[in-house]
């Protein structure tokens, strides 16, 4: 399994592969391999969707004009689908990156579409190529609010993870020899977590409070999640809720 890099800039840096063997017009003419990954076809109907998926699928004349383009075209570049226990539709597979080609496959009438498949996948895993294969196609700024959110806190999640081990290890060096590391009013998790913030705010311009806010909105249901896409209600409510 490829090593997960937080700040990915493109598919070669997810799926692990060199940029020598880049072949990103890989199309269904030829399936076997595309940037030196092996590919298969799939039927679509074999493939669930991600669950929580968090991004919003296309409609309308977006969706209309992708079908016409798979119909002239087929799948130029294949989905990313991992392996799992067969559900009570007989999926074999969970979809990754690909959501709209594989809408747009089946109502186009495609029989088959060229998947990269990952084995043995953890759920973090998954979530990461969920997450980054769409950061790597959108533009932040055009993410809608929950969206926004569910990028922002995987990416925080990784940052404050790293900012929880050298606390540990602080801890362990303290116990070692009390006088080495002394306590202070700026150390600790909670430090950690709004150095991280600000961070991450500065990636995305965004301050620290702005981000402490799209926390707050990933952990609202999903009906909710949709109604600030509307904006049927502001953030800044949205905030108040999520407690």
């Amino acid at each position: 399994m490829p090593k997960i890099n937080p700040r990915i800039k493109s598919l070669n840096d997810l799926l692990g592969v060199n940029d020598e063997q880049e072949n990103s017009n890989v199309t269904v003419k030829q399936p076997e391999e595309s940037a030196g990954v092996a590919i298969q076809l799939l039927p679509p109907q074999s493939i669930r969707g991600f669950r929580k998926h968090p991004f919003r699928l296309y409609t309308g004349s977006r969706l209309n004009d992708l079908v016409e383009s798979v119909k002239e075209n087929g799948i130029l570049t294949p989905t990313i689908v991992r392996r799992v226990e067969p559900d009570e539709k007989g999926c074999e597979y969970e979809m990754l990156s690909g959501h709209n080609r594989q809408n747009a496959a089946s109502i186009a009438g495609l029989d088959t579409i060229p998947c990269i498949v990952k084995e043995n996948l953890s759920d973090h895993d998954a979530w990461v190529y969920v997450i980054e294969t769409n950061v790597l196609q959108r533009s932040f700024a055009e993410m809608l609010p929950s969206e926004k959110a569910a990028v922002l806190s995987l990416r925080y999640s990784k940052m404050i993870c790293q900012g929880r081990r050298n606390d540990i290890i602080k801890e362990l060096k303290r116990l070692e020899n009390p006088d080495e590391i002394k306590e202070n009013g700026t150390g600790g998790s909670d430090f950690h977590r709004i150095k991280s913030r600000d961070a991450l705010g500065a990636e995305y311009d965004l301050t620290g409070r702005t981000v402490a806010n799209y926390l707050r909105i990933n952990e609202l249901i999903t009906p909710l999640k949709r109604r600030i896409d509307d904006a049927e209600f502001p953030i800044v409510v949205a905030v108040q809720l999520s407690y």
